[in-house]
């Protein structure tokens, strides 16, 4: 059996908090057919403008659509409220809430500017990273899947999880390496990862839309990244892999330890 567990706006729409099917084999995409299929009339809820948690884990973080489900699978079936047109890019990272803000280049001081915010939501995890050591999304998920993990087993890196995040986006050991590598400088884009609460992310957002970039993608990094971490051709060789560079970093923020 499966599980399909719907979120506020979803739970409305299908006058339920939970649904439970057969096993049958399906992908993410079958199932999506299946709830289109058994939703009531309701012209103000899109399926499209979902996202679809499997144990979890936000989908696209696995095979997206193709992904397979299983019997005993919890599927979260969540409704994304951008609102006026904005493309915000939030997700579902082991069961935990993330969104990814990028700023303007607005502020003389970022790194007062995230100590501030810092103080005002002391329930999230706000960290701040330069554009340029991001490689893409599935990069940035398995860093925060790290975190996440080493959180909850208690071998965080680091006594707060901020600075986990940094340390494996640095893929160093040192604090002080980590920050001056990777960490807020003025001038420089940079990403602000934050970690927590749906609500609260919400009321951060609003209070610094006026400074965001609203409409943004993730840039080419590839080859700076590259030469920054010392990643040989040969390296990238060996890893039989349609992402080796982005595996690569993953592996050394994995074998970290504190």
């Amino acid at each position: 059996m499966i599980t399909i567990k719907f979120l506020g706006g979803a739970k409305k729409s299908f006058s339920r908090d939970s649904l439970t099917i057969e096993s049958d084999p399906m992908s993410v995409s079958d199932l999506l057919n299946y709830l289109q299929k058994i939703l009531p009339r309701n012209p103000t809820f899109d399926m499209k403008n979902i996202l679809v948690a499997v144990n979890g884990v936000d989908s696209s973080a696995l095979q997206g659509q193709n992904t397979n489900l299983k019997d005993g699978d919890i599927i979260t079936i969540i409704p994304l409220v951008h609102g006026g047109g904005l493309n915000r890019k939030r997700y579902v990272i082991v069961n935990t809430n993330v969104e990814l803000i990028k700023l303007k280049k607005t502020e003389d001081d970022p790194v007062t500017f995230l100590e501030v915010l810092r103080g005002k939501y002391p329930n999230l995890v706000i960290q701040g990273i330069q554009s340029n050591y991001i490689l893409d999304l599935k990069h940035v998920k398995k860093v925060l899947t790290l975190s996440l993990a080493a959180e909850k087993a208690g071998e965080l890196l680091s006594n707060k999880m901020e600075t986990d995040i940094i340390m494996r986006f640095a893929c160093t050991r040192q604090i002080s390496d980590a920050i001056t590598k990777v960490g807020l400088q003025k001038g420089i884009d940079y990403v602000l990862v934050i970690v927590g609460k749906r609500s609260s992310i919400d009321k951060l957002f609003r209070e610094i839309k006026h400074v965001l970039i609203i409409h943004w993608t993730f840039a080419n990094n590839a080859k700076f990244i590259q030469q920054e971490f010392s990643i040989t051709r040969k390296e990238l060789d060996s890893i039989i892999s349609t992402t080796p560079l982005e595996d690569v970093l993953a592996e050394r923020s994995a074998v970290l330890f504190r």
